[in-house]
C-alpha cells in the first residue's frame, strides 16, 4: 500500500492548526524535557532497584500508551500527538516538542511515511547515547507498505518484545522489573484485548467485510477477516486524497447487494464519501462498526481504545452472521 505524499492533503476532521516546524527545529537550544504540551504518566519513583527514570518520547500516544506501561515507575513517557483531533499524518512540531526530544533517551517513532515530521525533529535534535525504536523497521514493512501497524496484533506484540528489551539495555540495573512489567502487561493488562482478537478469528474467520480506509486492513488481517473494499479506495481515504468513480462504484454495488457483512469506518476521518456509504449500508441492514486512528476518548490505555472497537466490531459481526 502507499503511503501519504510530502503533497498529502489535510484530512477534513482530522486536523490541528499549530506553529511551523521549522520554528520547532530551530528551537532546540533547551534540553530539558518539556510536557507542557504532551501528555506524560507512569512518573512516581518506586524506591528500589536503580532508581533511574528513562525519558521516554513517543511521536504517537499509541505506541506512548504501550511504552508507559512496560516501563511502569522506572520511565517518564511523553506522546507528541496526543489529541484525538490531531492528524498525525499532517502535524507540524511545536518548540515544545523540540525541546522534549532534546531530552529524550529512548524515542519511539511509527515510520512507513506515516510521521515523517517526527525524523526531521530527531535529526535536528541529537542526543548523546539516545536509543531510538522505529516500528515500521522492527516489523520489516518497508516504505509503501501499510503505515497503521498498531492495528496488527502481531506487530504491537512486536513492540512489545523490542521495547522491554530497550529498556533493559538502558537500564539493566531494573531489568527484573521491566520482565515483570512486560509479564503482567502481557496477561493481565491485554487480556481482554488477546480474548476478543482470539474469539473474533475462531468464530468470524473468512467473513467479507468493508471499511473506509486503509487503518482497518492489519486489524482485518489479524482478525481473519476478508477485506473486499478496493485497496486504491482505502489508501486514497487514509492519504486525503479523492477516491475513483470506478472505485466508489464497486464499493457500492458491495453495499448494494450486501456482499459484505460489515462495515468498519474510522470516525475522525469521515468524509462525504464515507458518510454516503455509511447511510447506505445502514439503510441496507449492514451493521456499521467504528475505529479511530488514536487514542480515543483521550487519556484511555491502548487496550482500553482497542478493546472498546473490537467489542463493537465483534457485535457488528454477530448481528450479521447471527453466530
Amino acid at each position: 500500500m502507499s503511503t501519504a505524499p510530502a503533497s498529502r492533503s489535510v484530512r477534513p476532521t482530522a486536523r490541528i492548526a499549530l506553529i511551523t516546524a521549522t520554528a520547532a527545529l530551530t528551537a532546540a537550544s533547551a534540553t530539558a524535557c518539556s510536557t507542557s504540551s504532551s501528555h506524560t504518566s507512569n512518573t512516581a519513583a518506586t524506591g528500589s532497584g536503580s532508581g533511574k527514570t528513562i525519558q521516554v518520547v513517543a511521536a504517537e500516544n499509541f505506541w506512548g500508551s504501550i511504552a508507559s506501561q512496560l516501563g511502569g515507575s522506572h520511565v517518564k513517557v511523553t506522546s507528541v500527538i496526543n489529541n484525538p483531533e490531531a492528524d498525525p499524518h499532517d502535524y507540524e512540531p511545536t518548540a515544545a516538542d523540540a525541546r522534549t526530544v532534546a531530552g529524550a533517551q529512548y524515542t519511539i517513532v511509527n515510520g512507513i511515511g506515516y510521521d515523517a515530521w517526527a525524523d526531521k525533529l530527531l535529526a535536528a535534535n541529537p542526543g548523546s547515547g539516545r536509543t531510538q525504536l522505529k516500528v515500521g523497521d522492527l516489523v520489516g514493512i518497508k516504505p509503501g507498505g501499510n503505515p497503521h501497524r498498531w492495528y496488527s496484533p502481531a506487530d504491537v506484540h512486536q513492540v512489545i518484545e523490542k521495547i522491554t528489551a530497550d529498556y533493559k539495555k538502558i537500564d539493566p540495573a531494573d531489568a527484573a522489573y521491566f520482565d515483570q512489567q512486560k509479564k503482567t502487561f502481557e496477561t493481565k493488562s491485554l487480556a481482554g484485548y488477546n480474548k476478543l482478537i482470539a474469539d473474533i478469528k475462531a468464530k468470524y474467520a473468512g467473513t467479507p467485510i468493508g471499511a473506509s480506509e486503509s487503518i482497518v486492513t492489519p486489524l482485518a488481517e489479524g482478525l481473519g477477516l476478508k477485506m473486499l473494499t478496493p485497496e486504491t479506495f482505502l489508501d486514497a481515504m487514509s492519504e486525503g486524497s479523492d477516491p475513483t468513480a470506478k472505485d466508489k462504484a464497486t464499493i457500492d454495488q458491495q453495499i448494494k447487494s450486501k456482499q459484505i457483512k460489515i462495515y468498519v469506518y474510522n470516525s475522525q476521518n469521515s468524509t462525504p464519501d464515507v458518510q454516503a456509504q455509511v447511510k447506505e449500508a445502514k439503510a441496507q441492514g449492514i451493521p456499521v462498526a467504528t475505529v479511530t486512528e488514536t487514542l480515543t476518548p483521550a487519556g484511555a490505555s491502548f487496550q482500553q481504545w482497542q478493546t472498546a472497537q473490537l467489542q463493537g466490531i465483534e457485535r457488528a459481526l454477530a448481528k450479521a452472521t447471527g453466530k
